[in-house]
Parts: structure tokens; sequence; C-alpha cells
């Protein structure tokens, strides 16, 4: 097992599949291939001309039950390669680590997933689909595409294979990137009471939304954050803007969603309007991802804990900052259950350097086989 294994992760690490620049398409077909070798049923779906997913589907004992598995196929760009001590387009064996771009984010859990699939010793307790998904990383196109075509179907369990480090990744924060549009009134920069600066407003509105989402936590994930990262406005320094332009990254632990932050900014802008008649903003989405979080003691989470604990591992449950394709894939579910589990080390993805240890990439192969065969 150990040395096909690595093989496998090997293979997809050296398929070239940066996000926007190379053919993700290439690490679907291979993987489509891999799952017809072992007799398992799959199959590619184009998503645009560089970009496919890729579905497998293994049946369990019980058909009336089904679980999602996922996990996401392209990587980010290598960054300086000044810093890499090894090729990142090269998997590089060394002190017990595989080092290249998508080792921990997320190759190594894709791999596993594959693996345990291919290599199961009896049929898995519930039918199993696996996706994996291209574009994860900017827009989650591939998300998306297996969404609108209904590829997914029903199921009751959504197991993702980003890096937890062996960790539960029970929790996950939303995002929303919310750009507002602030039109106020120009005037002589000398009479700035006879105009509506809109760079003023918008200060006013967002300090006040800001204020608004960071009163929301989470013991996992900490408090909910906002910043603005865009803004531009005005005309010259002596006349009074009338146009402000911003957009904020907006990071939500669950119980804060989109349509609250939107609703709260509607009630700000109101009294904003009120001081100051004539005055109107424009909100646009640009990027909406929902907040997941599990039960600690659900069924699934235990069984998965109690795995980790008989391979040595303390089974602890974290919180994930960054959002997956979850958000995509349970858009619509806001109560479906989703867990997060990989070798990857979280704090490697999208740096150089970036390497899995094998021990815990083999590891998490037997705790997945277990799981997926319903051991406790």
């Amino acid at each position: 097992m150990k040395e096909d294994a690595i093989q496998l992760l090997k293979e997809l690490l050296e398929i070239p599949s940066v996000n926007s620049k190379d053919r993700e398409a290439a690490v679907a077909e291979h993987l489509d291939r891999y799952f017809s070798q072992h007799g398992i049923q799959s199959f590619i779906q184009p998503v645009d001309n560089n970009r496919s997913n890729v579905f497998a589907y293994v049946e369990g004992r019980e058909p009336s039950v089904t679980e999602l598995w996922n996990g996401h196929l392209d990587t980010v760009p290598y960054g300086e390669l000044e810093k890499w001590r090894t090729p990142p387009q090269k998997a590089v064996l060394k002190d017990g680590k595989l080092y290249a771009r998508g080792a921990s984010d997320m190759k190594s859990g894709l791999s596993a997933m594959v693996y345990a699939l291919t290599h199961l010793e009896e049929k898995p307790a519930h039918n199993i689909l696996f996706v994996g998904t291209c574009d994860e990383e900017k827009n989650g196109l591939g998300a998306q595409k297996a969404l609108t075509e209904n590829r997914t179907g029903k199921y009751e369990f959504l197991l993702i294979g980003e890096p937890t480090g062996m960790k539960l990744g029970v929790a996950q924060k939303g995002c929303l990137w919310l750009q507002i549009r602030m039109k106020g009134r120009t005037s002589h920069g000398a009479y700035p009471q006879e105009g509506i600066n809109a760079i003023h407003c918008m200060y006013d509105l967002t300090r006040e939304l800001i204020a608004y989402v960071e009163s929301f936590g989470s013991p996992l994930l900490g408090g909910s954050t906002a910043q603005i990262d865009l803004i531009q406005g005005g005309v010259a320094p002596n006349m009074t803007a009338d146009i402000c332009e911003a957009v904020l990254d907006i990071r939500m632990v669950p119980g804060l969603t989109a349509e609250m932050v939107l609703k709260k900014g509607e009630e700000l802008l109101e009294v904003l309007q009120e001081k100051k008649p004539g005055l109107q903003a424009e909100w646009k989405i640009l990027n909406d991802r929902r907040a997941f979080e599990i039960a600690f003691e659900d069924p699934d989470v235990s069984r998965l804990r109690g795995l980790l604990q008989k391979k040595g591992y303390e089974g602890s449950n974290i919180g994930i900052n960054f959002f997956t394709d979850a958000s995509v894939l349970a858009k619509d579910r806001p109560e479906q259950k989703v867990l997060l589990f990989g070798p990857g080390d979280p704090a490697l993805a999208h740096q150089p350097n970036e390497c899995v240890e094998i021990e815990k990439y083999l590891d998490a192969i037997e705790i997945l086989t277990a799981f997926a065969e319903g051991k406790k």
C-alpha cells in the first residue's frame, strides 16, 4: 500500500494545475483513468476549455444513504521560486516529507480519498459519491457546475479533504465580498456644507458595519472580521467627493449570514440618509460563501474521532478560517453536515516549500478506508 499510495500522490503533484494557468482537466482525466483501472464507475464533467470535474461512485451496503466526498484539483501559483528549496512542480521526497505545490493544499487529501475508495476491502457502509472539483482556489466554477447540473443529488454528509493536520475541521468561516458605491453631491471645497461627501459617508457607514460584523464570534473560529481592501473616490483636492466605492472582505462565523450583513447595511444607510438627504448607495455582492458548523458529538464526527485516536492522534476539533467548496456545494442547504479532514498542514497552504508528512498521508488513507467501511 505504501509505495502505491505514494506513487499516486507523486503523479498528482507532477500534473501542473495552477489555477488560471495550467490545464486542470489533466488531473480530472488522470483520476478518471485511475478509478476505471480499479473497477469503479467514474466520469468527466467538462467545465470550460481547461477545466473539468471528475466524479466516481461506490455503492454501499445501505443504498438509501449517500455521502459526498470532495477534493479540489487546482493549486495556487508557485510564488517566488527563489524561496523554494526544491522545484515546486516536482514531487521531492525528503526527510519523511513530500515537497511540491499542492502537497498540503490539497492533493494529499485528494489522493488519500481516491486511494482509500479504490482499495476498500469491503463495500462501504453507505453509497459514496466522490467529486473532484476544479477552480476551487478562485471562483468555485467546478462546484457551481456540479450544483447547477444537479450531479450531486441528495446526500446526508459532506466530507472535504482540505488540510486540517489530521484534526477534525468542524467549523469554517463564510466569506462575503461586498462592494458599496456611495453617491453624494459635489460642491466647492470651500463650501462643503453645500455638498454631500461620499467618502465621509462611506467611512461612517463602514465603521458601524464593521463593528456589527465583529460582534459575532465562535469558540473555535474566533471573531468575524471585516476590512476595507479596495477603495477609491473623489475628483480633486478642492471638490467635495460625490462618489466613493469600496469593497469589504467580510469573514463570517456560523450565525452571521450575508443577508444579515446587508440588512444591517440598509439600516445604517437609512440613518445616514436622514442626516444627508439625497445620499444614495448601491450594493453588489462579489462573492458569497456560507459558514458551516457540525456538532462535536455528531455520530460521523465521533466515529472519525475514534478512528483517529486508535492511530494515536488526539482527534481534536479545529475551525477553518478559509472558505471551501462546501460553501458552493451546500449553498442552499444551511443545515448540511460538513466535515473537513486531511493530512495536509493548513499553515503550509499557499507557502513556499509546501509539503506533507508521508506518515500522516498514509495514516489518513487507513482512517478514510475504515471510515468508509463503517468501522469504529
